[in-house]
């Protein structure tokens, strides 16, 4: 599945790598240059990122759902336990 960035994010990320090479690298890169600079990085890199955040949330999804039977489980049949009088006996 290809990572698609929205119009403005594409937009903001190509005017941030512009910056970046400008700041931190003292070379200018032009419009078209960084755009096909994210294209490269969201195609190679992108999935890795991706599936990695994927993992994250499959791996926090499996200990809730290993949570659920201690918040959500009941004792069965405790009816005549609870009606039981202290002291008495249970048959």
């Amino acid at each position: 599945m290809p990572i698609e960035l929205s119009r403005e994010a594409r937009v903001q990320a190509v005017a941030s790598i512009e910056r970046y090479f400008a700041e931190e690298l003292d070379q200018r890169i032009g419009n078209i240059a960084a755009g096909a600079l994210l294209s490269f990085f969201l195609e190679e890199v992108g999935p890795l990122v991706f599936n990695q955040a994927v993992a994250k949330v499959q791996e926090r999804l499996q200990e809730r759902v290993q949570e659920l039977d201690i918040e959500f489980t009941e004792d069965e049949f405790q009816y005549w336990r609870r009606r039981q009088p202290a002291g008495k006996p249970k048959r």
